[in-house]
């Protein structure tokens, strides 16, 4: 078992970050790992159908990104909303954070904004003096790798086509290839996990186990269990969907519908009960998404993968190609 930190990491050259997506969703290249023959191969995102067998099933997260970068009137404050406490309190990430301690002001749409709490990993607790819609006008919450404000192009692409539930800050970046036609192809549903920062949140700890998840909420509705009882086999798409299907409730071996959280964290020697294939992006190095990927198809096998995605010029994270692992 590789319980280091430093097991989980890779050279990625800057040019390697996809800043922007492709013209076509469904242009980027698919990195096809066979686990039974520690094989790679190297296809198209379009090739996926050839890879669905009868009795497989599709699972996608159907959560949608809120527009929930705003700044402050003033420009000098940037908020990231993260989670409603009540009508006129939220919890957000603020830049700068020396600026905007406890008792702090600054306004929002002519609303004052006051700092009420500092939590321990730096998030604020603003108190508004009126309700006001923090998403109007606000931009998308593009992660920090992507080194550019966020755009009108944005607004669609990162989002995915089938995004209907509104509650996240990241995308389920596997789930950005597909357009209407090709899902329309293939057996599928949907359950929801509105994706937090905790998905961008480094870990800090030497020993791997001693990292902490954020909890993040999900749903599974009736539909979906069962859909997901009546597979044969299951192609999660994207690391959020093996977390809702790893994480969630079952009773009599079946899954039944629920809401709920999680902050399950899945790294080697992880025993997989649900998921049987895996579509997803590459991850950052030392990210507890690598390390997901890693309990899936075995670290040493991940990593080498990896390094041939780099040396063929693969495109990397958010915006970038996917990795299809059998």
């Amino acid at each position: 078992m590789s319980a280091r930190l430093s097991d989980y990491d890779y050279v990625l050259p800057p040019g390697r970050i996809a800043s922007r997506p492709l013209p076509r969703r469904q242009d980027a290249r698919m990195l096809v790992l066979d686990r039974a023959r520690e094989t790679i191969a190297h296809r198209q995102f379009v090739d996926l159908p050839q890879f669905v067998r009868p009795g497989d099933l599709l699972v996608l997260n159907n959560t949608r990104v809120q527009p929930a970068r705003r700044f402050s009137d003033d420009g000098a404050v940037e908020f990231l909303f993260l989670e409603q406490l009540a009508p006129q309190r939220w919890r957000c990430l603020v830049k700068p954070g020396r600026r905007m301690r406890i008792g702090a002001t600054t306004t929002l749409d002519g609303v004052r904004a006051t700092v009420e709490k500092v939590e321990a990993e730096g998030e604020r607790i603003v108190r508004l003096e009126e309700a006001i819609d923090p998403y109007r006008d606000g931009k998308m919450p593009l992660p920090p790798y992507i080194a550019r404000p966020a755009d009108a192009e944005d607004e669609s692409r990162y989002q995915t086509v089938f995004a209907d539930v509104p509650g996240a800050v990241a995308a389920p970046t596997a789930g950005l290839h597909f357009t209407p036609e090709i899902l329309e192809r293939l057996p599928h549903t949907f359950v929801t996990l509105h994706v937090g920062t905790g998905t961008f949140r480094p870990v800090q700890s030497e020993t791997i186990a001693a990292h902490q998840m954020h909890s993040e909420r999900f749903t599974i509705t009736e539909a979906a269990a069962a859909a997901i009882n009546a597979a044969e086999k299951i192609l999660a798409i994207g690391t959020t969907s093996v977390r809702v299907l790893e994480a969630a409730e079952k009773r009599d071996g079946r899954f039944v519908a629920q809401e709920g959280a999680t902050d399950i964290f899945i790294y080697p020697p992880y025993k997989f009960r649900v998921v049987d294939r895996l579509l997803t992006n590459f991850h950052l190095p030392r990210s507890t998404l690598l390390m997901l990927v890693a309990a899936f198809a075995g670290r040493e096998f991940i990593l080498r993968a990896y390094a041939e995605a780099v040396r063929e010029g693969y495109r990397f994270y958010s915006y970038g190609d996917c990795m299809l692992i059998l």
